[in-house]
């Protein structure tokens, strides 16, 4: 699928998906204090099918006038008759700078494992510039493009850029957008879709999209969901080039 192509889509389905598929959001307020949100799910089956799954998640954010750092962390596992269909576990973190009222610089840092990806390890790191397209108390939408550098270990290894590899590392272009809305008095949506142009092998690339939304209970309990696709162009051999997960649960917010 040509890279222009693969934008195209996943971007329309973002806005396509976003009301209907979604994950909670940590509370964003200019007033420089921590806020955190807790969020799990599970289902479990048995009978014909003997099969579960736990999903968890973590966020933390501080906000001010001219700066924002975001955390979270995600863990999600699942098996169906005794053998696993989900291992995921991710880390990531990014600090937002504003250069000026329309612009900012970001640095960011992830870690990711995935061993049904064959990705016992994946370290990414990025920094550019973005433009705020517009934000108020109702939300944002940003865009940012940067450079980064990710490196994988694999659990075996793959045939990937043309060669045998236990590891593969390379430089890659970071391109983003993000947007947050508050729809109603009670209802939170977000999105965010990233693109990873790899410039050691011209040609591949990795994507990245999230879309969200939180409907609250309580000022505390939420009810959420999530949707998170995963694409890349040279996996390595027998494996699929995408990876999509949904998840319900509930959350907890502390503001």
């Amino acid at each position: 699928m040509p890279c222009r192509t693969l934008l195209v889509t996943l971007t329309s389905a973002a806005a396509l998906l976003a009301p209907g598929l979604s994950q909670a959001q940590v509370t964003l307020k200019a007033d420089g204090e921590w806020r955190y949100l807790l969020s799990a799910g599970a289902n479990v089956s048995s009978g014909n099918n003997n099969a579960g799954s736990v999903n968890l998640a973590a966020e933390g954010a501080r906000q001010t006038d001219d700066d924002k750092w975001t955390w979270g962390a995600k863990a999600d596992h699942a098996r169906s008759e005794g053998v696993a269909t989900t291992d995921r576990y991710g880390l990531r973190s990014q600090y937002n700078r504003d250069i000026s009222p329309d612009w900012f610089g970001f640095g960011s840092g992830e870690t990711l494992s995935d061993e049904l990806a064959n990705i016992s390890a994946r370290y990414s790191v990025a920094s550019g510039v973005g433009r705020h397209v517009w934000r108020e108390e109702r939300g944002f939408f940003d865009v940012s493009a940067g450079l980064g550098y990710s490196y994988d270990r694999y659990v075996r290894p793959a045939n990937v850029a043309g060669a045998m590899r236990d590891e593969y590392g390379r430089t890659e272009l970071v391109l983003a957008e993000e947007t947050s809305h508050r729809l109603t008095k009670t209802t939170h949506l977000r999105q965010k879709f990233t693109l990873y142009p790899n410039l050691r092998d011209t040609g591949k690339y990795r994507a990245v999209l999230d879309t969200g939304m939180t409907v609250e209970m309580t000022p505390t309990i939420n009810l959420s969901a999530g949707l998170s696709y995963r694409y890349d162009s040279d996996p390595g051999t027998n494996l699929e080039k995408g990876d999509a997960m949904f998840v319900t649960g509930l959350s907890l917010r502390f503001d």
